[in-house]
């Protein structure tokens, strides 16, 4: 909402300065986005007296002027406008003047030989619109011409400022000149004079049909008004004018122009139908019965006021005329029916309309303009009236309009919203205001201060003995439904920084979680392991492929319509589109939430997932400048090291039936005798959807479980672990296994079977071929052994070795080698 100061200051008696104004609207929910001052488009230009205006010796097209601007001597300026001539008192900019409207700084010079002083300025060079091709002249202008030498900016209402607010959706009083007014006058307590609005004294109903009579009340009310003995080509007046541009309404004619000013003005949209046109369309003469609201039909053509053909669905509510849409509710006339040069007569509409028809109008259409902004946020059914009341008397000042009779369908008025303040809930959430010293004591806020300030919101208080009973002005009603808002209005007007803060007592310092601390963890190992990570929508398409997604009730657009399952495919979508853009890699990761349903519920899984594809970045040097992909193990180790960092220990488990990895390079991660997720290489199938290359990986882990077991006592909290000096003796096993066969199988056995005295056990070798079979290969590990009190001697590690290779001949079948 833009709200021209001078304007402002019309309704309500602001001697504050712009700034300062703008700050108070900012600290009491009304955003200043930016602040405009005018003067500066016409800083340095005065008014100039052409005294004489010759023609140019050596240009036809060409005038030299002698100009007054109030100094000792005469200015020389070389014009090029048609319409200069002697005797007319006109806008002159000095030397050194800036004019940031054509961003231009005016020096002295030479034009075809003849020196120039200065330059004789039209409005479009001030930043002002004009119909008039040529200089600004003030005997055109204005009644009374300004004497030469004085600033312009006086003169054509240049001395204002134009502060820029953002209007939240619960107020909606906002978006017109006298809610700020009335605004300002509470946060002031500037009185306010607001222009006077008087509803149409008669009345008739309007008799339309059955079904726009059920979508007119659903409305709230519906009103036409018929207006003749108009002139459509009439322009209205300069003040208004400027009103319109200020606030960044184009100005078009009077007509139109009265309708869009009581809107800014009052926050009720109208709306001006040229009734010969209607006539014209539809073949004979028309009444306000013939006017009507229903929902548009599939495929129905429209084409509105800017021009443009649109295609209308059931969705789009529309204003009809003998069942022809004229209007699209709340959003847009239509080009047929709007006012042009040759309009005498108006229907003049002033209805409101339900905020859910016109948002889908509007989103339907494409289409967001003044008036859908302004219903899609609700509107008070008592301000309806009063403005059409409003259009009309303007109607009748500036355009000596006939008014003719008032058509209205309204719906029954309900009573009054009262709403229960308690002071003892007001006291509770406020607290006490600040002292006004150090030695004075905090005071609660007096019954006369709360009073004041929903009075001046215009609120009716009847006090009774818990508090008040309060009934809410209409501008408010759609924001001021509870006991809590009233309590944030009062202190909104007081000041939040007016009362003192309430902090729990005792005070306890916040902390992370451990959960908290380890998701904290597992993100910097994750990063420095090489990863980036990523944010993802939660929101998706549909898929043909997964028909699990759940559908939501609202979506805003297709590709948004659905909830996730898994975050592995935006994944492979961001390394496609990364590699794309010449990246040599990208490793990505992300903590997620994926959806399910099981048809009663929903239910919510936190996920770690990610991909590790192409080269690590800035690691060519390693390789002379060679791209060199991971293998299968390294990128397994990334995922280990990562793991190891938190205290955890995983083991792999083949994986052969997960369609989104490579059958034979797949394994599932087990934490604590659990799966925890899978890692492998993507299936060949998806690397050629994607474009990527063979060598990318991806995991999937279930978030939940490994933060827990990231958690336990034993591996969160530093132990201390003494280092032996007892040496450590070490056996090498060597076997013939199946092929088939994991060596993490065989890892977990030994480690078992070698408690307590084996330390540590490793894969050193693996052969297959010679005179293996083809089903068969030969793995050798080296078994630790370290006593803790002692030195092991063989008698002492023989049995416990050859334990171990029995477990294993008996659990495994294998054949010993050594």
């Amino acid at each position: 909402m833009r709200v021209s100061l001078s304007w402002l200051q019309d309704l309500v008696q602001v001697n504050e300065p712009a700034d300062q104004l703008g700050e108070r609207l900012s600290m009491a929910g009304f955003e200043v986005e930016e602040m405009e001052d005018l003067s500066l488009l016409a800083q340095g230009v005065v008014v100039g007296e052409v005294v004489a205006c010759d023609r140019h010796p050596n240009a036809d097209k060409l005038s030299i002027c002698k100009v007054n601007v109030g100094a000792e001597e005469h200015l020389q300026i070389v014009c090029g406008a048609k319409n200069v001539r002697a005797g007319i008192h006109v806008p002159v900019a000095m030397v050194g003047a800036v004019l940031p409207a054509v961003n231009l700084t005016i020096k002295a010079g030479e034009l075809r030989g003849v020196s120039s002083e200065g330059m004789i300025c039209s409005l479009s060079e001030l930043g002002q619109t004009s119909d008039v091709d040529g200089i600004a002249i003030f005997e055109d202008l204005l009644a009374d011409s300004p004497s030469p030498g004085e600033p312009v900016a006086p003169s054509l209402g240049l001395n204002d400022s134009v502060l820029e607010l953002a209007i939240t959706a619960n107020r909606p009083d906002g978006l017109s000149m006298t809610g700020i007014a009335r605004e300002v006058a509470a946060l002031t307590g500037a009185p306010l004079s607001l222009p006077r609005a008087t509803a149409p004294a008669v009345t008739q109903t309007l008799d339309a049909d059955q079904q726009s009579t059920a979508a007119m009340e659903a409305g709230g009310l519906y009103g036409l008004t018929e207006v003749k003995g108009i002139d459509g080509s009439s322009r209205s007046p300069q003040w208004l004018q400027q009103r319109l541009t200020r606030a960044g309404v184009n100005p078009v004619n009077a007509v139109v122009d009265i309708t869009n000013m009581v809107m800014l003005e009052q926050g009720q949209p109208l709306h001006a139908f040229d009734a010969d046109a209607l006539e014209s369309i539809s073949g004979t003469g028309i009444r306000a019965k013939d006017f009507g609201l229903r929902q548009a039909r599939e495929h129905e053509l429209f084409t509105g006021l800017d021009g443009r053909e649109i295609e209308l669905d059931s969705r789009v509510q529309v204003v009809t005329c003998r069942d022809r849409a004229v209007a699209v509710a709340g959003v847009m006339g239509s080009a047929e029916s709007g006012v042009t040069d040759q309009t005498r007569r108006i229907w003049l509409e002033s209805a409101l309309f339900t905020p859910t028809s016109v948002r889908n109008a509007s989103r339907a259409t494409g289409q967001r303009t003044d008036a859908s902004s302004r219903y899609e946020k609700g509107l008070p059914r008592e301000i309806t009236l009063l403005a059409a009341g409003r259009a009309l008397s303007l109607f009748r000042e500036m355009l000596d309009a006939e008014i003719g009779d008032t058509w209205v369908c309204a719906a029954e008025k309900g009573e009054d919203h009262v709403v229960s303040l308690r002071r003892s809930s007001l006291h509770r959430l406020l607290g006490s205001l600040k002292p006004s010293d150090s030695t004075a004591q905090p005071q609660p806020l007096a019954e006369h201060q709360v009073e004041s300030c929903l009075a001046a919101l215009g609120c009716e208080l009847t006090s009774y003995a818990d508090g008040w009973k309060v009934v809410v002005p209409p501008s408010r009603r759609m924001d001021l439904l509870r006991e809590v808002d009233l309590i944030e209005e009062v202190a909104r007007l007081v000041g939040f920084d007016r009362f003192q803060s309430q902090l729990p007592d005792p005070l306890q310092p916040g902390q992370l979680t451990l959960i908290q601390q380890a998701e904290r963890r597992l993100r910097q190992r994750l990063s420095a392991s090489g990863l980036q990570e990523i944010t993802t929508l939660s929101l998706t398409g549909a898929d043909e492929a997964d028909p699990t997604r759940i559908a939501i009730s609202n979506p805003l657009l297709a590709e948004t319509s659905h909830l996730r399952t898994a975050l592995w495919l935006e994944h492979l979508q961001v390394c496609q589109r990364n590699l794309q853009a010449s990246q040599p890699g990208c490793w990505v990761f992300e903590i997620g939430n994926v959806f399910s349903s099981d048809g009663a519920a929903i239910d919510q899984e936190a996920r770690l997932s990610g991909v590790i594809c192409g080269d690590r970045r800035l690691s060519r040097w390693q390789s002379s400048g060679k791209p060199q992909p991971l293998n299968y193990y390294d990128a397994r180790g990334v995922l280990t090291t990562v793991l190891t960092s938190l205290g955890i220990e995983a083991q792999d488990r083949r994986l052969a039936d997960d369609a989104r990895l490579h059958p034979g390079r797949a394994a599932v991660v087990v934490i604590e005798g659990r799966p925890l997720g899978c890692f492998g290489q993507l299936h060949p199938a998806l690397c050629a959807n994607h474009e990527l290359p063979a060598d990318t990986y991806l995991f999937d882990l279930d978030l939940s479980r490994l933060l827990e077991a990231a958690t336990r006592s034993n591996r969160w909290s530093p132990q201390f672990k003494p280092y032996s000096t007892l040496p450590s003796s070490e056996r090498d096993l060597a076997m013939v296994v199946p092929r088939s066969l994991a060596a993490g199988d065989l890892l977990q056995a030994i480690r078992k079977a070698g408690k307590p005295l084996l330390e540590s056990v490793e894969l050193i070798d693996r052969f297959e071929g010679g005179q293996l079979g083809s089903d068969q290969c030969s793995q050798a590990f080296r078994l630790r052994y370290r006593g803790k009190d002692s030195t092991l001697t063989d008698d002492i590690i023989q049995p416990v070795h050859d334990k171990v290779r029995q477990s294993l001949v008996k659990q495994f079948q294998v054949e010993l080698r050594s």
